[in-house]
């Protein structure tokens, strides 16, 4: 069986590949994007089976490439982690992305909510 895809949308490079080897370490995957561009060109072609998805990058926002997956039938079963240090927009999109981890984000907690995401 082949391994599920994780992308990881995060500009922090020490995050992105704490975050990757932490996936890979539970048989995902994983592609780094650091910039929202680029997240946001190889999602029109691409699809992921989890997307771990930053809020603050450059470019073009987190939020910005939450809002326009959201209204892509592509994405309706895809797994949105949300991730962010900003509590306030963590909760406005609690109820629209799969989960919103706040940073500093637990490691262990990141791999076992993926493990279950995996099924």
């Amino acid at each position: 069986m082949e391994k599920k895809l994780a992308l990881i949308v995060e500009d922090n490079v020490l995050l992105s590949n704490l975050f990757s080897r932490a996936l890979e370490d539970i048989q995902y995957r994983t592609l780094i994007m650091n910039n929202g561009r680029k997240a946001q060109e190889w999602l029109r072609t691409d699809r992921p089976d989890i997307l771990l998805l930053d809020m603050h990058l450059p470019y073009v926002s987190g939020k910005q490439i939450f809002d326009e997956i959201s209204i892509d039938d592509r994405f309706t079963d895809m797994y949105t982690v949300i991730i962010t240090a900003d509590a306030r927009m963590g909760e406005l999109l609690a109820e629209k992305a799969s989960f919103v981890l706040i940073k500093p984000v637990d490691i262990q907690q990141l791999q076992q909510l993926a493990e279950r995401l995996k099924n």
